[in-house]
Formats: structure tokens, C-alpha cells, sequence
């Protein structure tokens, strides 16, 4: 899976975001986008992930060497964000089965394996609007490792989670990303000190 991204640029209404901007994404390869608050790095992400249309420019998504079809793009990406909302009147054990629906599983594990690998096993039957900010975080990247995606997009990965779910985090990020395209938006460097391909998003303003 590699993406391509030629001259793109992303505005809001009289400002841009970036601009003319020229990278390409490779399967196997990490890459993290910084810069402040408000540089446009989960902007950036969200295009990537095609929830946000660009202004101009062109991005293409291949598989050896042949275009992923529009209607596929959602299949071979994953993203976890805070600002992503999970169904909050479903159940744990729901919201799982739910996104099975949509994108299976790798080693073709079930709900309940799933469950027990985000280690929140006794809340299983809890409804989703009652876990705490960082259970709710703990399943969106629960969702993202272990998605049969090629590409994971991550914004802000160890947002509200403690040090315990950190280091969860960073077992995962381990155990299942070395053959995959990861690209993390973030401002931690403990969320990204294994990654090589630093991009400075302001170099694009």
C-alpha cells in the first residue's frame, strides 16, 4: 500500500491549512506529523483518511503499483482520534461487533478474544457512554491495531489514557504495526520515539 499526495492543499475559508504539499507513504513505514496546535496536523490526517475533502491537489492510494478504487480506499484505513465519537448506547461487546461488520479482524480473532487484548473483559455488557475517557481511547486504538488494515492513522494515541494504558499503547504499537503504513499525528515524543519520518507540518504553510 503506498499513498501519494501531489501538490495538495486543504483551506478554510480565506486560509490555508497547508499547501503544495508533495509526500508519498510507504507500507512497512512510520512517519509521525508535528508542529503546534493548530498547524493543521489532524487536518492533514483526516484528508489522508478521506473523512475531509481536499481544496486542491490529488491523492492517490495504490496497491502494487495499481489504483485502490474509491469505494475500497475505507477498507485498506483505520483511524483513531480523540474527536472520533463511538456509538455511546452501545455496549462494549457491540461496539466491537459492530465494527467487525465492516472491517474483519486480524488472525480472523473474535469479539470476545478482542475484548480480552484491550484488557476490558469485565465491562464487556457496560454501555460505551459510561467508560471512562480512557477506556473510550483504549478501544478506539483497540480498533485500529487490530483492524485487518494496511494503514492505521493515529491523532494524539495516548490522549487521556494513564500510564498503564501507555504502555499498553506502546506494546501494541510493537506487536502490530512493523508490516503496516502507521502514520501518527502528535506532539509526544514518547508517542512516536520509534519512528524515523518526522514531518514538520508548518513546512507546508
Amino acid at each position: 500500500m503506498k499513498i501519494l499526495l501531489e501538490n495538495l492543499g486543504k483551506k478554510f475559508r480565506k486560509e490555508w491549512i497547508f499547501r503544495k504539499v508533495n509526500l508519498s507513504f510507504e507500507l512497512g513505514n512510520s512517519y509521525t506529523f508535528v508542529g503546534p496546535n493548530g498547524s493543521g496536523k489532524s487536518t492533514l490526517l483526516q484528508v489522508l483518511a478521506g473523512v475531509m475533502p481536499h481544496t486542491e491537489g490529488n491523492i492517490s492510494y495504490q496497491v502494487a503499483n495499481q489504483k485502490v478504487s474509491v469505494d475500497d480506499i475505507f477498507k485498506k484505513i483505520v483511524i483513531a482520534a480523540p474527536y472520533l465519537e463511538l456509538v455511546e448506547e452501545f455496549t462494549l461487546q457491540e461496539s466491537v461487533e459492530f465494527h467487525q461488520k465492516f472491517k474483519a479482524f486480524k488472525d480472523n480473532i473474535s469479539a470476545t478474544q478482542l475484548i480480552d487484548l484491550l484488557q476490558l473483559s469485565a465491562h464487556k455488557d457496560k454501555t460505551v457512554k459510561n467508560f471512562s475517557s480512557g477506556m473510550k481511547q483504549r478501544l478506539k486504538l483497540g480498533l485500529a491495531f487490530f483492524s485487518e488494515s494496511p494503514v492505521i492513522l493515529l491523532d494524539e494515541p495516548t490522549s487521556n489514557l494513564d500510564a498503564q494504558g501507555i504502555a499498553w499503547y506502546l506494546e501494541q504499537i510493537e506487536k502490530h504495526t512493523a508490516n503496516r503504513l502507521l502514520i501518527i499525528c502528535s506532539n509526544q515524543p514518547n508517542e512516536y520515539s520509534f519512528c524515523k519520518n518526522i514531518i514538520d507540518v508548518r513546512d507546508f504553510k
